[in-house]
């Protein structure tokens, strides 16, 4: 049946055979394959397992450890990726499959994914939600500034903020902004101002730049940092259009380095203008307040000296005094008129008066005291007293003589 002697392997001798071949194929050794994940798991070790697929077949793939921690974003099944890698056998069961040392999305920039499925990942855990956003203090003493020690950036918010509003303190602690150890170097600067209450407010950024310059403030551990401050945190990062992780999770987030400075501190020349402004409306407010003081101090002395003690008691002196001309004015109408009447009655007796008579040249004639009227009251050589007006006069009858 066979022509030579078959060579027998063992199912591990086949399994080495095939992989040898398929190690030594250089077509195999860098390969991009295009495709679709499924059955994806990013395993506890770090490495990721997947299959990748399309309308035709399939294949086993795998990337290590080493090479999946460089990955900007997180593979997804469904996803479609392009890979490079190399083609190999797996010695346990004879399959071959794919061996990636790297991978990208087909369609949009692994950044650009990163970047969405971060914001989506803190997003959902609320690290944007604006009640966790901590109010900028309105008169900063110490301002933390992190940045480049070289660069626009630091020089632009250094002008402002000594421009502005010199009598604050600015601590500065320089970090890198860009590469592999920008992210770590930001975040421990952040979680060390907040270790040593350094700062009352902190200035996060740097300048403009691609999606790549910007990509430590798209970093996880940046993005926790800022959330978990305790002290309000100012993203500066790039130029105006440009949005980065870091300005989702700030307290505030500025266009600019140097609008971040203006955002951070107040303006000194305003404050003392609005500082003489409050001054003036303040001096005419306490004369106001002083004027209608007085008024209402006038009113109530009015008042209290209509009802004070010492008012009371000239009120009474005086209707004392009233009452004593009424009564003195009364007894005198009275004596007035008693007089009057005394003065008619006095006047009609004394009409009737005998001394009336007397003095009209009538005399009255009295013997022992009685009022001689009859020539029968007396005899001859009978005394008697003679009554006229001006006093009496002493005689004796010598004779009477009736009519």
């Amino acid at each position: 049946m066979y022509s030579v002697s078959p060579t027998v392997f063992s199912v591990t001798e086949l399994n080495n055979y095939v992989k040898k071949l398929l190690d030594n194929d250089e077509n195999l050794k860098n390969v991009f394959v295009t495709g679709e994940i499924s059955n994806f798991k990013n395993h506890y070790s770090g490495h990721m397992y997947m299959t990748i697929k399309d309308e035709g077949g399939a294949i086993k793939a795998v990337m290590f450890s080493s090479y999946a921690s460089r990955l900007k974003f997180v593979p997804e099944n469904g996803m479609k990726v392009i890979i490079f890698g190399s083609v190999s056998l797996y010695n346990k069961d004879g399959s071959y499959q794919l061996y990636i040392t790297d991978m990208q999305p087909d369609g949009i920039g692994a950044l650009n994914l990163a970047f969405e499925q971060l914001k989506e990942k803190l997003a959902k855990e609320g690290l944007f939600n604006p009640e966790f956003k901590k109010p900028i203090p309105d008169f900063p003493e110490k301002i933390g500034v992190m940045t480049a020690p070289d660069g626009a950036a630091i020089r632009d918010i250094f002008s402002v903020l000594k421009r502005r509003y010199p009598v604050a303190e600015i601590v500065f602690c320089p970090v890198a902004v860009q590469g592999a150890s920008a992210a770590p170097e930001i975040a421990n600067a952040i979680n060390l101002f907040n270790e040593q209450n350094a700062a009352d407010v902190l200035i996060v950024g740097r300048g403009g730049g691609s999606l790549e310059d910007l990509w430590a403030f798209n970093e996880e551990i940046v993005a926790r940092a800022i959330f978990n401050s305790h002290i309000p945190v100012i993203s500066a990062v790039g130029h105006e259009t440009d949005f980065t992780i870091a300005d989702f999770v700030a307290d505030l987030r500025a266009p600019t380095p140097s609008a971040a400075a203006e955002l951070a501190v107040p303006d000194i020349f305003e404050l003392k203008s609005d500082l003489a402004g409050l001054r003036q409306h303040l001096s005419v407010l306490m004369k106001n307040m002083l004027f209608s003081e007085r008024e209402s101090l006038a009113s109530t002395e009015k008042r209290l000296s209509i009802l004070s003690p010492q008012t009371k008691i000239l009120n009474s002196r005086q209707e004392l005094a009233n009452l004593y001309d009424k009564a003195v004015n009364s007894v005198m109408n009275r004596i007035n008129s008693e007089k009057a009447v005394i003065s008619a009655v006095s006047g009609r007796m004394n009409a009737l008066s005998p001394l009336a008579v007397l003095s009209r040249g009538y005399s009255i004639a009295y013997k022992d005291a009685a009022a001689i009227t009859s020539v029968n009251d007396v005899n001859n050589g009978d005394n008697i007293n003679i009554k006229v007006a001006d006093g009496e006069i002493y005689a004796t009858v010598n004779d009477v003589k009736g009519s």
